[in-house]
């Protein structure tokens, strides 16, 4: 309006043009030929954050002076390449996604998409020119939001373009699982990296990829650019990237766990072959109900049972130790400590006499359960050696009053251990049994008082209790008495 053309343009038209503007929601600038700014409506004004259609200059250099246009990978724009610029130049363009800010600020403001529009009356030159925006802020902003926190997921993931099936997007994790860059892999069709080829029920998977319809978990092998393979669970998501319909696609490596479950086995392989084939009679059982779980080939031959006839029964359906009370003793301590060391018990095979056996037991976990494994030393042919060589020594020497206190609790050792169990021990005090374990190793009553902080007399008055308890009454009865009923360490030789 500033100049003829203006003027060339019919009143009534340009009025009419710019009441049908105000309704619209995309912003329209209107510009003369010549360059000069005629008119934009509310919108417009309102997505370059002005009030005035002066304020946006008066002339498209204006503008260009006014305002900072960049593309989306942040290259600013030259003058020339600015919308308006290109439509008064006569090229015309298709939606141009530009930044929009004011000069002077750093981030831009505004992402708007912007074409160009040509009117004349007469089918010549145009009478006036026009470019439409549309605010799309926001989308490209849920976009930038949703691609920060694509990239940052830590869970490796990628999207696939429905259209075309090529990856468009991948994530820093997905690029670290295949061991490579992630230019590598966007870009290409999904037959040049097959993740779906080898997944569970692949006709399913590709029959829901066609439909553009969700992929629920399911196991695949996921193809790697230096042609290995990786253990993963894959799930596909349809979503939309900048209006097109995609699959998101995220990915939990389970390769290490694949490999933990082969050592596991390996491992489980090797311990089974050397329980099986230990020279040491073992066996398995169950915490709770003490069932025996397995036995080993050793164990077979000392019982004379075999594993078909033990396996998956209690322990009280088998005779198998000659004092049952001693077992049960023996399990209630296993639940307590964790496990017992070189008891002595008999074992009571399916035929044939009593074996003396040495059993070590402790707790373990059998596949998530808890079972304690018992170990019996056959040591029959040792305990009958020793049993003839104090044989032999008695028969000679009839009168041992004159043989070393240790020497005396060795023969009841030897006799003691070979023998069935002896009665079972009248109900000792805590005291009185320390009293009698430190006699067993040699103390004097003035050691012990000293050892338990005690008295002379307080000692001596334990002692007489104590030789009542038990039917004695000198030093060397009490310690073959308790070597008997396996009471007290090793005796010191004094």
């Amino acid at each position: 309006m500033t100049d003829d053309r203006t003027n060339a343009i019919h009143t009534p038209s340009l009025r009419h043009l710019e009441q049908l503007m105000q309704d619209l929601t995309a912003g329209v600038i209107l510009v003369d030929p010549s360059g000069v700014l005629i008119s934009a409506n509310a919108a417009a004004l309102r997505m370059h954050g002005v009030r005035k259609t002066e304020d946006l200059g008066a002339t498209a250099d204006d503008y260009c002076q006014r305002f900072s246009l960049r593309y989306r990978n942040h290259r600013r724009l030259a003058k020339r390449e600015y919308p308006i610029m290109r439509m008064l130049a006569g090229d015309s363009f298709p939606d141009l996604v530009v930044e929009v800010a004011p000069v002077g600020t750093n981030e831009p403001r505004w992402t708007h998409e912007v074409h160009d529009v040509v009117m004349d009356e007469d089918g010549g030159e145009p009478d006036c020119l026009a470019l439409v925006i549309q605010d799309v802020s926001e989308r490209y902003d849920a976009e930038a939001r949703f691609e920060a926190m694509f990239q940052a997921n830590p869970a490796p993931a990628l999207i696939l373009r429905l259209a075309d099936q090529r990856y468009i997007r991948v994530n820093a994790g997905f690029a670290e699982l295949c061991g490579c860059a992630r230019d590598a892999i966007e870009g290409k069709h999904l037959r040049d990296l097959d993740i779906l080829a080898k997944t569970e029920r692949h006709a399913f998977v590709a029959a829901r990829l066609a439909e553009g319809s969700t992929i629920p978990q399911i196991e695949a092998e996921l193809p790697l650019p230096d042609g290995t393979t990786r253990f993963v669970i894959l799930a596909g998501q349809p979503i939309e990237v900048a209006e097109q319909a995609c699959m998101l696609f995220t990915f939990a490596d389970l390769d290490p766990r694949r490999k933990a479950e082969h050592a596991l086995r390996a491992s489980e392989h090797r311990s089974t072959t050397m329980f099986r084939l230990a020279p040491v009679a073992m066996a398995v059982t169950s915490a709770t109900e003490n069932r025996i779980v397995e036995v080993n080939e050793a164990f077979v031959r000392m019982t004379g049972h075999t594993g078909h006839e033990l396996i998956g029964r209690m322990v009280d359906e088998f005779q198998l130790w000659n004092d049952a009370a001693q077992r049960r003793s023996m399990e209630a301590e296993i639940a307590q400590n964790g496990g017992v060391r070189t008891c002595d018990v008999r074992v009571l095979p399916k035929q044939g006499d009593p074996i003396d056996c040495l059993v070590s037991a402790e707790a373990i976990d059998v596949r998530g359960g808890r079972c304690v494994l018992w170990l019996y030393q056959d040591v029959t042919a040792r305990r009958h050696s020793e049993l003839e060589l104090v044989d032999a020594i008695e028969a000679v020497m009839k009168d041992a009053s004159w043989f070393g206190r240790s020497i005396m609790d060795k023969l009841a050792t030897l006799r003691g251990t070979g023998a069935p169990a002896s009665p079972s021990a009248p109900d000792l005090s805590k005291r009185e049994r320390e009293v009698l374990e430190f006699i067993c190793e040699g103390l004097d009553n003035d050691a012990i008082a000293g050892a338990l902080k005690l008295t002379g007399n307080t000692v001596r008055n334990h002692v007489s209790r104590l030789y009542a308890k038990i039917g004695v009454n000198r030093r060397s009865a009490a310690v073959i008495w308790a070597r008997e009923r396996g009471i007290g360490g090793r005796v010191a030789d004094r």
